[in-house]
């Protein structure tokens, strides 16, 4: 990521001839200095992704200005765009249960200003982490969740996470499953790390139903949470081979180490607005 502020636009639209010119047309056209750009077209929907990067100082206006000009051209190409500042960091709420690692790596992280991000808060269904997260600064918040009371504890979550402003949510190795109407409430802006090489092996215990089934390779996905339960679109992906003298125990610890770095690569792609989602699949700009 550039030191400089710069403003990122991200757009899909219909595929058509002089997408390129126009958009790029009207970024020099108003003196637009662009740092770094990047363009798919997806042959079988006929449909056109990009990402460009803008010097903020090389306009003559700020980004409400240069979103009002842009309009009438993402009108005109049937764009589905959005521009952001990269002056302005994310909040991010991290959602955890017992397994710290996934946690401890974004700490890591953040305090090492590798992710340049906001921590809003930790939300979590048991108090054990309550210590570790507030030595960091950090709100935490004890939200239990049981049979009984599911329906509050999550209506809880979601006015903690409106409170803190929060724009994106991340399941860091939460083990809880979110209903359908807060999945629904934020589109695009909640992220699960999934100790799975997706499709396969959905749901609890993935590495046990590995072993049982003798795969070679296991994996962890990074993948935004939808309704259905582990079928997200994917953002990030990764994998370790693994032989017939690993055992469930060796598989889970190999696997902690694939879940904190895919993690990461996932949540840094969707942070600096690398990542269109097309369907139940996206266009990741790495």
């Amino acid at each position: 990521m550039h030191q400089e502020r710069f403003y990122t636009l991200t757009a899909s639209c219909p595929d058509q001839v002089g997408i390129i010119a126009r958009v790029t047309g009207f970024v020099t056209g108003h003196d637009g200095w662009i740092l770094e750009s990047s363009f798919h077209a997806d042959a079988v929907d006929s449909r056109y992704f990009m990402r460009i990067e803008i010097k903020a100082a090389s306009l003559p206006f700020a980004l409400d200005e240069l979103r009002r000009r842009f309009a009438p051209l993402a009108a005109a190409l049937r764009m589905d765009w959005r521009m952001t500042d990269s002056a302005r960091k994310k909040r991010v709420a991290i959602l955890v249960s017992t397994q710290e690692h996934c946690l401890y790596d974004l700490l890591a992280r953040w305090q090492a200003r590798e992710l340049n991000i906001e921590i809003a808060c930790v939300i979590s269904n048991h108090d054990s982490l309550r210590g570790f997260v507030e030595w960091h600064g950090i709100a935490f918040h004890h939200v239990p969740v049981t049979a009984e009371n599911r329906l509050e504890a999550f209506a809880t979550m979601r006015r903690l996470f409106d409170e803190a402003q929060g724009d994106t949510m991340v399941l860091a190795r939460y083990m809880q499953i979110l209903p359908p109407d807060l999945c629904a409430a934020y589109p695009g802006r909640i992220l699960n790390i999934h100790h799975s090489f997706l499709p396969s092996f959905v749901g609890a215990k993935p590495y046990h139903q590995a072993y049982t089934r003798g795969v070679k390779l296991i994996g962890a996905t990074c993948h935004y949470v939808t309704a259905d339960l582990d079928q997200g679109p994917i953002i990030e992906q990764d994998v370790i081979r693994i032989d017939h003298s690993d055992s469930v125990e060796d598989m889970v610890r190999y696997g902690k180490d694939i879940e904190k770095t895919v993690l990461a690569r996932g949540l840094r792609y969707h942070l600096e607005d690398r990542v269109l989602v097309h369907g139940n699949k996206t266009v990741v700009f790495r």
